[in-house]
């Protein structure tokens, strides 16, 4: 298992720092989303494995230390799978997968929620 601060996430940050970017990773452009299939999370990734067809859930952010930023969201199942990884987006759809993580898989079945809770440390 692996839970990775992806390369574009890196980029994503250091542009907010720096000024160049402006989309914050809020509770409006925070999403969290779920995927199915298998693999192990990596640096380059840009992608959940094989992204659910549910839709990304918006998230609630928190600060639970100076260094560290939360997001956490609840996915409901639309159907019968198996979710194997999540990751943190910066909007709805397309964008930036800022982190990801890969899991055993989950069996789940229409309505079934899993809640994600996604913490960024930087240290």
């Amino acid at each position: 298992m692996a839970d990775i601060y992806t390369d574009a996430g890196e980029e994503q940050i250091v542009d907010l720092i720096d000024g160049v970017g402006s989309t914050h990773l809020d509770n409006t452009n925070g999403k969290i989303a779920w995927g199915t299939g298998a693999g192990t999370a990596a640096k380059g990734d840009t992608t959940l494995f094989t992204e659910g067809s549910e839709s990304r859930v918006a998230v609630t952010t928190s600060q639970p230390a100076i260094d560290t930023n939360q997001w956490v969201g609840t996915i409901t199942a639309d159907g019968t799978k198996t979710i194997t990884n999540a990751g943190l987006f910066n909007a709805a759809s397309g964008v930036t997968l800022i982190v990801k993580g890969d899991f055993a898989g989950i069996p789940v079945v229409l309505n079934d929620q899993i809640e994600f809770t996604i913490t960024l440390q930087q240290t």
